[in-house]
């Protein structure tokens, strides 16, 4: 680490600090999401359930996709609302089908219906979808130390997945719940060369 003395000089000389980061953090809003979101430890009941969403949505596509049509989901989803998502009748799923601004595929849009209802069920067993899902990994997030290649399932990722499925919920495969793990900080997965693995450790 510089000393004080250290950091003036490197600043005199002109040089610029450049903040190393894994791999698929390239451009503005990845770099942003990588930077200040991904793998921070989620707690909050409607981001988590936002998350479990947008992971099944993103199911065959690019996750830029998704992050360009997020705002858009939390306005039609009505903040991923559980109880109000878990009420939604034909009528607001055909209005859905119809919203350019979110991933038009009736079997994701009733997803997020089928699983609004589930997560409730969950909440009457565990008190909220956190406390459940975080379950998975004992309560605390796992310290990984990868070096260049991550994982695409664990063990964790492969039970959660089960469980999940046993509950009523769809769109929850085990490379679907890894990811869902790595993005709500479940599990610290920036590789160690990454100036957020140890911010995050």
């Amino acid at each position: 680490m510089l000393g004080a003395r250290g950091a003036a000089g490197t600043a005199a000389r002109g040089e610029v600090q450049v903040k190393e980061r894994c791999g698929w953090a390239r451009g503005d809003k990845y770099i942003a999401y990588h930077d200040e979101e991904w793998g921070v430890p989620l707690h909050d009941d409607s981001a988590l359930f936002e998350l479990l969403i947008l992971e099944g949505a993103q199911a065959g596509l690019s996750w830029s996709t998704i992050l360009n049509k997020r705002d858009r989901y939390r306005e039609v989803f009505d903040g991923f609302d559980a109880r109000k998502v878990a009420r939604y009748g034909e009528r607001k799923i055909a209005a859905l089908m119809e919203d350019a601004g979110i991933v038009r595929n009736r079997l994701k849009v009733n997803a997020a219906v089928t699983n609004a209802k589930a997560l409730l069920a969950v909440r009457k067993e565990f008190g909220t979808l956190d406390a459940y899902i975080w379950s998975f990994v004992g309560g605390r997030a796992v310290q990984n130390a990868w070096v260049d290649k991550v994982p695409a399932r664990t063990v964790q990722s492969d039970a959660m997945s089960k469980d999940l499925k046993k509950r009523g919920f769809t769109f929850v495969g085990t490379t679907i719940c890894y990811a869902f793990m790595q993005a709500t900080g479940m599990v610290n997965d920036h590789l160690v060369s990454c100036f957020r693995h140890a911010e995050l450790a």
